[in-house]
């Protein structure tokens, strides 16, 4: 058994210079990583004039109501609605994003095999409820001549070429 002189642990660190050095990178880069992390996580919440805008009228869309109430006098006579107004009111709940399984408007794929079943047979599902969707889209006071405006419509945005019935205007004086 040899013995071998006896080595002392040494540190890299040797000379002062080097101390201070490490000292301050011990200090400066944990707080360079905090602000760099802050900096990444707030950078998203900043934005221009018009990212604000937009970003306020979408949740301003989100918030919408999905309903709407209306006091009408039961005496007043009826308007008909047009096609697209009631496509504005009912309809575009479900189809205008694709709920349900509702065929989108616009979507000619979606809506081809029903197209080609003809425009009464379309009506008559709108009048009925097909699926999960409800007679009369959920609204009882339409009737049929507006269903059928909101079909013909729909399709046609879709890619038939339906002629959507006459709007008929309510007589002088008529009570309903």
């Amino acid at each position: 058994m040899s013995e071998t002189p006896h080595e002392e642990h040494s540190s890299p660190i040797k000379t002062p210079k080097q101390l201070i050095t490490v000292v301050l990178l011990a200090f400066l880069v944990p707080i360079i990583l905090i602000v760099m992390l802050s900096q990444l996580v707030t950078s998203g919440l900043k934005g221009n004039a018009s990212n604000t805008a937009s970003a306020q009228q979408t949740v301003a869309e989100r918030l919408k109501p999905v309903g709407q109430l209306a006091v009408i006098d039961p005496n007043a006579p009826k308007v008909e609605k047009a096609g697209k107004e009631v496509v504005d009111a009912v309809c575009s709940a479900c189809h205008g994003s694709g709920a349900l399984g509702a065929p989108k408007i616009g979507d000619s794929a979606g809506w081809s095999k029903r197209i080609a079943g003809g425009y009464p047979h379309l009506i008559a599902n709108a009048i009925k409820g097909v699926g999960q969707m409800p007679a009369r889209g959920g609204n009882p006071d339409l009737t049929d001549d507006e269903i059928a405006r909101a079909v013909a419509f729909m399709a046609n945005q879709s890619g038939a070429n339906f002629k959507e019935p006459e709007l008929k205007k309510p007589a002088a004086g008529s009570g309903k």
